[in-house]
């Protein structure tokens, strides 16, 4: 049985997020648990179910929280090969400010993003700092 490297949790309700992680999980390895928040134990995972539902979330084997792109980058980072390497951009210190923004525009328009639905939109309550990482 493959070791536990994490968790990356996302938005089981979202058909944009879901198809993203389906994505994922064809690109890390099986030591890598892509789970909905809807089916995951939050409480286990130290993340509340509003966080949950603004972004997607890394838990590490040891304990650490990463969320939004950063999540991502964890995820990437424990694959391998090139998704490796991609996890690797993603987590580096230049890139960090335009991959937020990046995320943060996703986030607020996945509804309107292939496979998203009006579901998928975020309450208008959410302003891009809420979901800045």
């Amino acid at each position: 049985m493959p070791r536990v490297l994490g968790t990356l949790v996302f938005d089981g309700d979202c058909r944009f997020c879901s198809s993203s992680a389906r994505l994922v999980r064809g690109m890390v390895g099986p030591g890598v648990h892509v789970v909905p928040f809807q089916r995951a134990d939050l409480k286990a995972l130290g993340i509340s179910s509003e966080q949950a539902a603004e972004a997607v979330w890394w838990v590490g084997a040891d304990g650490r929280r990463e969320r939004g792109h950063r999540a991502i980058g964890a995820a990437l980072r424990a694959s391998r090969g090139v998704w490796r390497s991609m996890g690797n951009v993603l987590g580096a210190r230049a890139i960090d400010p335009i991959a937020s923004r990046a995320y943060a525009w996703v986030s607020r328009n996945r509804h309107n993003l292939p496979g998203g639905a009006p579901e998928c939109r975020l309450g208008d309550e959410h302003e891009a700092s809420d979901l800045r990482v």
